[in-house]
């Protein structure tokens, strides 16, 4: 386990299958932390800026799309992230079994990877990073500290959304034009 030192007071590690589900749990959930982070920055950049006319981040389900509509985008990400999803489950519970002949639509050496939640191949690795066991451990631990510090941005983007009703953005450009007086001390002094 990627940076392991012993600490766990919970001892949520000490059944090993638990833990095994527990990683495999950590690295979804910073893998879409991660994808979120840059999105709301992304997104939010080019509304202030106002290159696209975009929502904010958190009211962003509520907009009608042009290429479809709500009902049949749900339905097409139940779809694709659900067989996406199952596969992952698959693979988890077997280890290697997704790479086994035929299936994955004759995909499998695309994907090929070198363990379990760890998909690579042309497909997904094209620059060849982490071919080898050595550099793949150093790609894994970046990962995973910049997941970690993707979820707590994201903590960090949901409660200031909650507070300031504001995107991430917006309120820097606040906070720079005036630092003074506009910090998370008068933020919070405001609110209550």
């Amino acid at each position: 386990m990627e940076r392991d030192f012993g600490f766990d007071p919970l001892g949520l590690g000490e059944d090993p299958e638990s833990l095994r589900w527990y990683v495999q749990a950590e690295l979804v959930h910073a893998r879409f932390a991660m994808a979120g982070v840059a999105g709301i920055l992304f997104t939010d950049l080019l509304r202030v800026t106002g290159a696209r006319h975009l929502p904010v981040w958190y009211e962003a389900g509520a907009i009608k799309y042009e290429i479809a509509n709500t009902e049949t985008l749900f339905i097409v990400q139940l779809l694709l992230m659900g067989y996406a999803e199952t596969k992952r489950y698959m693979d988890y519970k077997s280890p290697g079994s997704q790479a086994e002949e035929g299936s994955f639509f004759g995909l499998e050496g695309a994907l090929e990877g070198l363990e379990p939640g760890y998909p690579g191949g042309p497909l997904l690795n094209p620059l060849g990073l982490a071919k080898d066991i050595k550099n793949a451990h150093d790609w894994k631990l970046k990962e995973i500290k910049n997941g970690r510090l993707a979820m707590v941005a994201m903590l960090g983007i949901f409660v200031q959304a909650n507070v300031t009703h504001a995107g991430p953005i917006s309120n820097l450009i606040d906070h720079l034009s005036d630092p003074w007086h506009t910090t998370i001390v008068q933020t919070l002094s405001n609110s209550f």
